[in-house]
């Protein structure tokens, strides 16, 4: 059983699609093992994605990332952090395949309602970030 971290972004709060992206998962036969809301600070952006410190669209992501709240999710299953990778579709929505959270519900490259980890080592990162052992079921 694979373990991905998926975090709906303040613009998907603000759309009011935490459900969709959730159903969306488990119509898909994934499981959500934790869940939480949470409003990051500028330097817990800053913290969580200090991978792509040196990348020109770091300062826009960390700002947006903490202009308001955001749901975390652990997302369990086989293939789990592919499956999630191909239900969010491209980062880009003007590439997302039809019918991918992205491509129906993104406003932009920035603006693009998910994350989700792209590998297990990000995923291995990622959870603990947010969840400890005890709060993932």
């Amino acid at each position: 059983m694979e373990r991905t971290l998926s975090i709906v972004k303040p613009d998907g709060v603000k759309k009011n699609v935490i459900g969709e992206v959730i159903s969306r998962f488990e119509k898909k036969g994934l499981r959500i093992s934790a869940l939480k809301m949470l409003h990051l600070s500028k330097d817990e952006a800053r913290g969580f994605y200090i991978v792509h410190k040196e990348r020109p669209f770091y300062d826009s992501l960390t700002g947006f990332m903490s202009e308001g709240p955001i749901v975390v999710m652990v997302v369990s299953g086989d293939g789990a952090i592919s499956k999630v990778r191909e239900i969010m579709g491209a980062t880009n929505p003007k590439e997302a395949a039809p019918g991918t959270i992205r491509a129906d519900f993104a406003s932009d490259i920035e603006h693009n309602i998910v994350h989700g980890s792209d590998s297990v080592k990000s995923a291995e990162y990622e959870i603990p970030f947010f969840f400890s052992s005890i709060e993932i079921v």
